[in-house]
Order: C-alpha cells, then structure tokens, then sequence
C-alpha cells in the first residue's frame, strides 16, 4: 500500500482562523492514524493578501496547538525553516515548476493566453448579470491562434492563462464525505491559471504541488468543491493520478452561517489569548463536523487519533457551540494540575491590576491556593479575576442574599466571636482557618447554616463560593478583620 501523505496549505494571510485548525486538526488525525506523513505547505501566491509574520502566527498556533508535522515549514531560532526532500514549500518559490506545467497545457491545446483587460471582463460580467445569468468568462480569447498569441506577448501584452475546459462535459469523482460528485463544465469558468504578474492561481499551484509532494489525500474545506473537477480535469491533462478528496463541512455559527470576525472571535490566537487549552480546543473542534462511533465527547489526541475515520464526517455544517467548548475546556483544566493553571493564569492577574508579577512570585504559594479555591468553576482562564476579585479591594455587600443573611439577629454575636479568635493570633495561617469555625460554633452554639452563611457573607460579600476556610486564609488577618467592622457597621444600619 502506498504511504498515506497529506497537507495543510494555508495562506499566509493572518492569525489561523478557528476552521483551518479543525482543517490541521483532520489531516494529522488521518496522518497519525494511518502512519503516514503530514505537510505543512504555504500557499502565499496572491500577493495582495500576504502578511508579515502570518507564517510565524501559523506554525506557532499549530505547535501550541500540540499539532505536529513532517515535513514543510518550520520556524526556528527566529527564522523559517524548510525541512523535507519536496521542497520548497512555499510557493512563492516555486515560480519556474509552475510555469513549466503552465506551458505544457498550452502546448497540448488544454489552456491559452488570454488578453482581456479588466474593464472588458467587468462590462462582460455585468451583461451577464442583467441577463440573470451566472457570471463567468465568455471565451473571447478562447478560439485565438497561439503563434498570434506569442506575438502580441512580445509586444508586451499583458496576459493571464486560463484553462481551457470542454464544453458541455460531466466531470465526476470521488469525495470521502461527498460520495460521487458531478459537475458539468458549462456550470464552470475557465479558471485563470497564471496570473498576469507570473503568479500561478491557486487551482493550477495546488494541483501540481499535490502532485509532486506525492499528496495522497487532499483534505480541505466544502468551499473548494464547486472548484474540484476544474482540479481533476488539471490532473488528467497532465498525465497523472488524482489524490482521494475529502471536502469538511464549513465551521458555522448558531445561525447557521460561516464564523466570521464580525460575531466575534474566529482565530486560533483569540481563543489562546483568553485561555482556552490547547487539549480542550483540539478536543471540542474535533466534533465539530465529526463524531466517533463510540459517541466519546472527551477525548484525547491519542484516542481521537485512535478512533478517526473520515466516514464519519458529516456532510452538513458544523455549529460552533461557545458552551459545549466551555464544558470540554474546564475538563481539562480540572485536569491541569493547580501550579500549571496558576502559571497559565497569572497575566490575567496582572492584566486586571489585582497582582504584579513580582507580587505573584513573593506569594507564589499564596497565590497557588488562590488558583485551587476558584479552579472548579473555571470554564477558561479569562475568568480567573473576576472569579478571585471578591478576595481583593474593600468588601461590597450589593447582593440581596448577603443582605438578607446579615439581618440575622445571631451576626452581631458571630463577629464578635470571630474577632476574639482573630485575637488570638499574629497571623492566619492553614490551621487556624481550617478550625476557626469550629471554635466559633463552640463560643456561640450557633451551628449550621445560621452560623456559616453570616460569616461567608461578612468576609466575602457573597452567600455562595469557593471553600469558606480557604477564603479565610487568603484574605488574612488584617483583611478579615477591616471586612468583619464593616460587616458588623453595615449590620448596625440594619438594625437601627
């Protein structure tokens, strides 16, 4: 059996959008699975889109991402990188392979020179419109004489080659997802293949470095379907054999339509940035088009690699549901341990103004049952301020639970007993919070519910939360006792 090769070939043209990592995603499952190699190509030939350092933004995401490749551009020591024996694999330096192909269809009579301007096409695809026909390239140029051709590109004509298809032809094959796919070829433009700048177009570059990267497996988005028998028409012009097709289901929003920047984020950075984990990422996109046989929604790499199959891609897009994500991701930041989550979250803190960096490092352990105390509710690490911020600055008692709780005819007499034990000590340390209420209880006989809901609401302002003992350790001496005075002044205004 032939080694199984497959590609990722982004452009170069930002940050990864959320659909190309899912794209990433399919092809290393698919890879991995059948121990075959996986490509990391660029396709940078529209030079009107490049973008400085979106090649370094691509490897870097995917490396965050934990998704690993063969072979294709790599970024190190601040410099890319080409590795591999199919080079380049960046397109832009493969100009001279392209034009030679270029010219071999136009020599078998299976593409020409076309020299119509811009103005021409938009006149022609306006009439085509007011007619309420599908816009596309009338074949002005189609008929001409190649020797007449050359001639006017001596003279210094611009030009671009299109293919030349046949008219009124069915086009079939094989997608994984799709089943058999038809399309006749009057429903198809004759697609530029060079553009006039000597830039080859997508569809002739991809066919060709699919081709001699030895690409078994082209997988790529739904997108490029209408454009496919364009690409098997390239492959049979040229003597060689199409790879097997695998067009994905676009990534959609609840609405139904593709993400896009306008709802809000759609790139592998902006999920990054608010702290979302690689393994829940990878792990929630997995499903986003796909589901193993086995119904698992939590899965690692290893048993996604596992358990993958491309007959089991739906055909309809896939929703990309904000919660379901949550609900993967605080998984696995439950299963994070407590040190690599405070790492991980610590530039939200200062990024909030509640902690420096220095403050972090001096407090480390502090800091860290800081982290333990909100770490189950966490669904991404974007929330650990808000979710820490009751600890910091002075006690706001707005809710109307906390209110209520601290109303009870028993909460001036629990202050009082919690301040005689703060008395007791230099400072709060582990075993005094872990047996602070006991003694209060014992003080007071005031048990249950009556005692610890006064006393949660006096020191955090909240009558739910994290582990009463660990807020008391936290907040420490001075703090518990500057909150217990307000608490008990905000008690006397109730009461009078």
């Amino acid at each position: 059996m032939e080694e199984v090769r497959v590609r990722f070939a982004p452009s170069p043209t930002g940050f990864l959008h959320i659909g190309g990592l899912r794209t990433a995603l399919y092809n290393y499952l698919y890879a991995r699975k059948n121990n075959g190699k996986f490509i990391l190509r660029i396709e940078d030939t529209d030079r009107t889109r490049f973008v400085d350092g979106a090649i370094e933004n691509l490897v870097n995401a995917l490396k965050w991402a934990g998704i690993d490749y063969d072979e294709g551009v790599f970024f190190e020591n601040g410099e890319v990188v080409e590795k591999g024996e199919y080079g380049p694999y960046i397109q832009s330096k493969r100009l001279d392979i392209y034009k030679k192909y270029v010219d071999e269809l136009i020599e078998k009579d299976m593409a020409y020179y076309c020299f119509c301007t811009k103005e021409r096409l938009d006149h022609v695809r306006e009439e085509q419109r007011i007619k309420g026909q599908v816009p596309k390239y009338d074949g002005f140029c189609r008929g001409g004489s190649l020797d007449e051709a050359k001639k006017r590109i001596a003279n210094g004509e611009d030009y671009v080659v299109r293919l030349k298809l046949p008219r009124n032809t069915n086009i079939t094959f094989e997608d994984a997802v799709r089943g058999k796919v038809t399309i006749n070829t009057d429903e198809i433009d004759d697609q530029v293949l060079m553009k006039s700048d000597g830039f080859p177009t997508y569809h002739m570059a991809v066919v060709v470095d699919d081709h001699l990267m030895g690409i078994t497996h082209v997988v790529r988005g739904e997108e490029w379907l209408p454009s496919t028998p364009k690409h098997v028409f390239l492959y049979e012009a040229l003597g060689w054999k199409a790879p097997q097709f695998v067009h994905l289901p676009t990534v959609l929003n609840k609405d139904r339509k593709k993400l896009s920047k306008r709802q809000g984020d759609v790139s592998v950075e902006d999920f990054r940035q608010r702290g979302y984990l690689p393994e829940g990422l990878d792990n929630y996109l997995a499903l986003v088009g796909w589901s193993p046989e086995d119904g698992e929604e939590i899965m690692t790499l290893e048993q996604m690699i596992e358990k993958f199959t491309f007959d089991r891609v739906g055909k309809s897009g896939g929703i990309f549901d904000k919660e379901k994500l949550n609900w993967v991701n605080a998984h696995y930041i439950k299963e994070y341990s407590t040190e690599e989550i405070a790492k991980l979250s610590a530039a939200y803190m200062v990024e909030a103004n509640l902690m420096t960096e220095e403050e972090i490092n001096k407090k480390w352990d502090w800091y860290v049952l800081l982290i333990e105390t909100v770490k189950e509710s966490l669904s991404v690490l974007c929330e650990v301020p808000e979710k820490v911020k009751f600890l910091f600055g002075d006690l706001d008692i707005t809710e109307d639970d906390a209110k209520e709780e601290l109303s009870g005819e028993q909460v001036p007499q629990l202050i009082e007993a919690f301040k005689e034990q703060l008395d007791t000590v230099e400072e709060v340390d582990l075993e005094f919070a872990n047996t602070v209420m006991k003694k209060i209880q014992k003080a007071t006989g005031i048990k249950g519910k009556q005692l610890f809901m006064p006393v949660r609401a006096a020191i955090s302002g909240n009558v739910h939360g994290p582990e009463l003992k660990n807020i008391i350790y936290l907040l420490g001496k001075n703090e518990l006792l500057s909150r217990l005075e307000k608490a008990k002044n905000y008690t006397k205004n109730i009461t009078e």
